[in-house]
C-alpha cells in the first residue's frame, strides 16, 4: 500500500507520482498534512468565511514544493483553519480530493490547484510589501471552493484559462510591489566573490525580508549574501545603498547542500528552495515566513517587523564564507530597462544581427537531464538573444556567451515572477513591429519546469496567447494523457528531445 501520492513537481519519483517519500524531502506525514490542508481550505472556501485571505494564501503557499516540511507548523495552520469552518457546514468528503473518479477532471482539478499554489506564492510577497488586488483574492477563493464540485470537462478547461488570466493579474501585481518600493530593475554587475567579513547567507524570494535584514545588520561588521533566486535583489536601486550588500554566493537551490556546507555563516530561508539540511550545517539555518524544517530556528513577524538579532548575533560568530568562484553576473534587463535601449533591439534585429530571441525562463533542479539546457544555450547561433527569468538562468547565465553589438546574448529579467518582463518586452515588440499576433515574433520558447510557481506562469503565457511552448525537462505527471493531447492541440505545447533536433526546429 502506498504510505502517501504527490506529484506536483517535476522530479516526482519516475515521473509518475512519489509514494513512499518525497523526492522534495517530505516524509508521508508532511504529504497527509500538506493534503488535509488544501483540503481543509477548499471547505473553508466554500463555507464563505469572511476575512480569511491572508490564511487561504498561506495556506496554499505553505503547501507548495521544497517550502515546508514541518509538521508541527502544519498541524498549526491545519487547527487555525479547522476552528474557522462552521462546525454545521459539510460537503461531500469524496468530491474535490484525489479520489476523483474521472482521470481528466481530476487532472485539470489538480492543474488549477497548483496553479493557485504559484499565485498564492507571488500574491504572498506582494502582501508582504503592502499590496493586494480583491478581485484575485476573491478568484482564489471562488476557485479553490468549486474545486469541490463535480464539474463538467468544458467547465475545468475554462476555469483553467481564467486562472492563467489571474495569473497575469497577480505577477503585475507583484511587478507593481516590487519597483514601486524598490525603483526599476537596472543593468548592473553583481560580484559572485567573498569579502572577508563574517556573513549571513538569504535565499528565497522575499524582498520585503531582505530589506529587514539589510537595515538590522547595517553597521555590524556582518556582510550580506544572496543566492538562488534571490540575485535580482542585486539589480534594484534601493537595495544598493547598503555597502555591505555583498553579491550572489553559489547558484540554484538544488546545490545549497553543499553551498550552505562552505559558506560558513548564518543562513535565512525567506520563501520556497529549502533542501532538507544536512545536521553539519542545521544549526546555521534560520526559516521564516511560510517555510519551515524541525530543528531549523524560525523568525515570526511580530506587528509587521521581523527580528533578525539572533541571526545576526550567530553570524558575528562565524568564519568568512569559503570562496567558490569569482567573477560577475550582469542581470537587470526587466521591462523598463529593455524598453530604454527597444530601437538599438529593433535595430540590431531589422540588420540582422539578432535573428531570434529563445525565452529559456523557469526552474533550476537536480537531475542530469537539465544538462540539456546549458547543452542548449551553448549551441545556440552566435545571432541568438536569450531571454530569461528563474533559476533556470544558473544553468547558461555563468557561460561565456558574449555580447551582440553590446547587447549581451543573456538578458536576465529577474526571479520566476519576472516572466511577466518577458511577456512585457514580446508584447513591446510585437507593437514596435506591427504586428497583430505575439507568436509571428522572432520569439521561441524552451521553458524548464519545476514547481507549481511554473505552473501559474505557464498558464499565464497560454493566456497572453502565446503558442509553441517547449516545455521540460519532461512533461508534468498530474496532466492525464487526453489533458496533454488539449495542450499540444490547441497552444502547441512541445516537449524537449535532444539538442541538435530542437535548434534546427525551434530556431531553423
Amino acid at each position: 500500500m502506498e504510505k502517501m501520492f504527490c506529484y506536483q513537481c517535476q522530479e516526482t519519483a519516475s515521473g509518475k507520482g512519489c509514494t513512499v517519500k518525497g523526492v522534495c524531502g517530505k516524509n508521508s506525514e508532511v504529504a497527509a498534512l500538506q493534503d488535509e490542508l488544501i483540503y481543509l481550505t477548499k471547505k473553508l472556501c466554500a463555507a464563505k468565511v469572511q476575512n480569511v485571505k491572508k490564511i487561504v494564501t498561506r495556506n496554499l503557499f505553505a503547501t507548495i514544493t521544497n517550502a515546508n516540511f514541518d509538521s508541527k507548523a502544519l498541524k498549526n495552520f491545519i487547527d487555525e483553519t479547522k476552528s474557522l469552518i462552521p462546525k454545521d457546514f459539510e460537503v461531500d468528503e469524496m468530491i474535490g480530493v484525489m479520489s476523483t473518479a474521472d482521470e481528466d477532471k481530476r487532472s485539470l482539478k489538480e492543474l488549477i490547484t497548483y496553479g493557485l499554489k504559484g499565485m498564492a506564492a507571488y500574491l504572498y510577497h506582494a502582501n508582504a510589501l503592502g499590496f493586494d488586488d480583491e478581485s484575485i483574492n476573491e478568484f482564489m477563493q471562488s476557485t479553490l471552493s468549486k474545486l469541490l464540485d463535480d464539474m463538467e470537462i468544458d467547465e475545468l478547461i475554462k476555469l483553467t484559462l481564467v486562472t492563467g488570466k489571474f495569473g497575469v493579474d497577480v505577477m503585475a501585481l507583484l511587478d507593481k510591489a516590487n519597483t514601486s518600493t524598490y525603483g526599476d530593475p537596472e543593468i548592473t554587475k553583481v560580484d559572485l566573490g567573498v569579502r572577508n567579513n563574517p556573513a549571513i547567507l538569504i535565499s528565497g524570494h522575499d524582498f520585503a525580508d531582505l530589506e529587514q535584514l539589510l537595515q538590522q545588520t547595517e553597521d555590524t561588521g556582518v556582510d550580506v549574501y544572496t543566492h538562488g533566486e534571490m540575485l535580482p535583489a542585486h539589480y534594484y536601486p534601493k537595495f544598493k545603498k547598503y555597502k555591505h550588500f555583498a553579491g550572489n554566493y553559489g547558484n540554484a537551490w538544488h546545490l545549497q547542500t553543499t553551498e550552505f556546507e562552505k559558506f560558513n555563516g548564518a543562513i535565512l530561508l525567506t520563501t520556497n528552495c529549502l533542501v532538507p539540511p544536512k545536521k553539519s550545517y542545521i544549526d546555521r539555518v534560520f526559516t521564516t515566513g511560510v517555510v519551515g524544517f524541525e530543528g531549523c530556528k524560525h523568525i515570526d513577524e511580530v506587528n509587521g517587523k521581523k527580528d533578525f538579532s539572533a541571526l545576526i548575533e550567530l553570524a558575528k560568530k562565524c568564519k568568512p564564507p569559503e570562496e567558490l568562484e569569482t567573477g560577475e553576473i550582469v542581470g537587470g534587463f526587466a521591462h523598463e530597462q529593455v524598453f530604454k535601449v527597444a530601437d538599438k533591439v529593433v535595430e540590431a534585429v531589422k540588420s540582422g544581427a539578432i535573428k531570434k530571441f529563445v525565452v529559456m525562463a523557469g526552474c533550476d533542479g537536480r537531475q542530469k537531464s537539465r544538462q540539456y539546457y546549458a547543452d542548449f544555450a551553448k549551441a545556440l547561433p552566435e545571432d541568438t538573444i536569450i531571454l530569461t527569468a528563474g533559476c533556470a538562468k544558473y544553468k547558461y547565465i555563468k557561460l561565456p556567451l558574449g555580447d551582440i553589438g553590446g547587447i549581451p546574448r543573456v538578458l536576465d529579467a529577474g526571479q520566476c515572477n519576472d516572466s511577466y518582463s518577458l511577456a512585457l518586452i514580446a508584447l513591446k515588440l510585437k507593437e514596435v513591429f506591427g504586428l497583430d499576433d505575439v507568436n509571428k515574433l522572432p520569439i521561441v520558447y524552451n521553458i524548464a519546469w519545476y514547481e507549481q510557481k511554473a505552473v501559474i506562469v505557464l498558464l499565464a503565457l497560454l493566456h497572453l496567447g502565446v503558442k509553441n511552448i517547449h516545455l521540460g525537462p519532461t512533461l508534468p505527471a498530474f496532466l492525464s494523457p487526453n489533458v496533454a493531447k488539449v495542450l499540444v492541440e490547441n497552444f502547441g505545447i512541445g516537449t524537449i528531445s535532444d539538442v541538435d533536433n530542437d535548434i534546427k526546429s525551434m530556431i531553423g
